[in-house]
């Protein structure tokens, strides 16, 4: 029997953040809500998962902007003259700017230069890469747009935080003309070595954007690592400090720092807790999972950098060399379709459906799946009963910068009975090291190996497990990442002053 721990017996970070922000502007291209026609009504959605759920907690508490692409619907029917609303709708605290795009600049922007040239580029996928001139005509046209709106909200005394690939050269584009703005900007993807980042044909212009802040942080400190060197092989004039690990450039510095990104652990762990079971037992019964079935589940973007088609060849294997687990265990994939106008998004899907398919004819019975396959849209609370109740979670991406989906199946954990198997990939893996089993997903006999290790850990090594799990998420929270950025934040900015005396 399984002891429940109660959330509050879980170490936990401080919620105050070190650091004073006055006023903040934030700058990502997914905007934390967007607004949708419902009938005759209109709705808000808000993101369960994703850079936008990690950080929408932290502006709430810093008040400021957040200027955003405004991509739902009925988003500028609910914005004033100027494309601005206050969010989150039941309790206002901060101002969301949304930008209007034109398809042009989706697809050249986005679409293209965004998702088919730094996306694959910053994994070191160089066979996906496609550069295509209009693409980065887009991107840096969408950039000064961006750029643009900062200046109308920022002045010398505003920090402005960029967030993710879509706005590399926006830091120098504000720089350029607000000197003295402090300016942040969080890479939520891997660095890749120079080698590979020099077959960009605008890799100088794209390192130059980055060196126009005061900070540029990453998930993981081989990322931080990959980008000095890059910049040191690559930037004419540039010098590195690997002391200090700052940039010289242009008669500026940029301090580079490791930020692992957690999540709000506390509150994944209550709203799991006051999560109803009624959810539970109709997904089970919709998909014909019987109670006593062992499950594991997979929560991803439908991308090809999350390794899914290589999870579902270790289950196969996993299913060919012990037919005694048939009935007995299944896999729940929840997939979530993304960039869909993109060709290897759209072969990714079919491979994906066709792989399941094929597993469930192959394996399955009349009364039993292997692996049950759904792209339902599911709120939080949802979703984290989906992990609660799961018994292992894969997350096993080929690269990952992050994968909070690792963290908040922990934190959905009130039992210390899940097993979350992780690829060493991932950057989340560093962290999690020690309670996890280490799935290897460019070999599917290593990963059917490792799912029957979690099968058949016994009680007291998934509590043991777990808990050490749970006390590190907990422990190193949304709170604790704040905390840590803004904390260097103030050193760069104090020692930006004293320089300038």
């Amino acid at each position: 029997m399984t002891s429940r721990m109660d959330p509050a017996d879980v170490g936990t970070h401080g919620t105050s953040l070190q650091g004073s922000v006055e006023d903040m502007v934030l700058v990502s291209n997914r905007e934390p809500y967007r607004h949708h026609h419902d009938g005759e009504d209109i709705a808000v959605d808000a993101p369960a998962g994703g850079l936008a759920s990690g950080i929408d907690p932290v502006m709430q508490r810093m008040e400021g902007t957040w200027i955003a692409w405004g991509d739902g619907e009925a988003d500028f029917e609910v914005a004033d003259d100027d494309g601005q609303v206050t969010v989150p709708p039941s309790n206002p605290s901060y101002t969301l700017q949304r930008l209007r795009l034109s398809e042009e600049q989706v697809r050249g922007y986005y679409d293209g230069y965004a998702n088919q040239t730094l996306w694959p580029l910053c994994h070191s996928d160089t066979g996906r890469l496609t550069f295509e001139p209009e693409h980065w005509e887009r991107y840096r046209e969408v950039n000064q747009r961006f750029a643009d709106e900062v200046l109308a909200h920022a002045d010398e005394d505003t920090t402005v935080w960029f967030q993710d690939y879509h706005f590399m050269l926006a830091p120098q584009a504000v720089r350029a003309r607000v000197p003295e703005a402090f300016l942040m900007h969080f890479l939520h993807l891997p660095w890749p070595a120079p080698d590979v980042f020099r077959v960009c044909p605008h890799a100088e212009e794209l390192l130059e954007g980055l060196l126009g802040t005061d900070l540029l942080g990453f998930h993981h400190p081989r990322y931080a690592a990959q980008f000095l060197k890059c910049v040191d092989q690559l930037v004419d004039g540039a010098v590195v400090d690997w002391a200090e690990n700052r940039v010289h450039h242009r008669g500026r510095a940029t301090r580079v720092g490791a930020f692992p990104l957690g999540v709000d652990a506390d509150e994944i762990s209550w709203t799991t807790a006051g999560a109803e079971d009624a959810f539970w037992t109709g997904f089970r019964d919709a998909h014909g999972i019987d109670a006593d079935t062992t499950t594991a589940v997979g929560v991803d973007r439908l991308d090809y950098t999350k390794g899914i088609p290589q999870r579902l060849s270790a289950l196969e294997r996993l299913f060919e060399e012990r037919p005694d687990l048939r009935g007995e265990f299944t896999y729940i994939q929840k997939g979530c379709s993304t960039r869909e106008r993109i060709p290897a998004y759209q072969q990714l899907r079919e491979e994906v459906e066709d792989r399941i398919a094929g597993l469930d004819e192959r394996f399955g019975t009349d009364d039993w799946s292997p692996v049950v396959y759904t792209t339902e849209m599911y709120d939080r609370e949802e979703l984290f009963s989906l992990y609660h109740h799961s018994d292992l979670a894969l997350v096993t991406p080929l690269r990952d910068g992050m994968n909070l989906v690792a963290k908040e199946y922990v934190a959905s954990q009130l039992d210390d009975d899940g097993v979350l198997l992780l690829s060493p990939m991932a950057g989340a893996y560093d962290q999690l090291e020690e309670g996890v089993v280490e799935f290897d997903p460019y070999d599917a006999s290593a990963g059917a190996e490792a799912i029957e290790q979690a099968l058949a850990m016994d009680d007291d090594e998934r509590q043991e497990r777990m808990r050490t799990l749970r006390h590190r998420v907990h422990d190193e929270d949304l709170s604790a990442w704040m905390d840590d950025v803004l904390g260097t934040a103030s050193e760069v900015h104090a020692s930006r002053t004293e320089a300038s005396r």
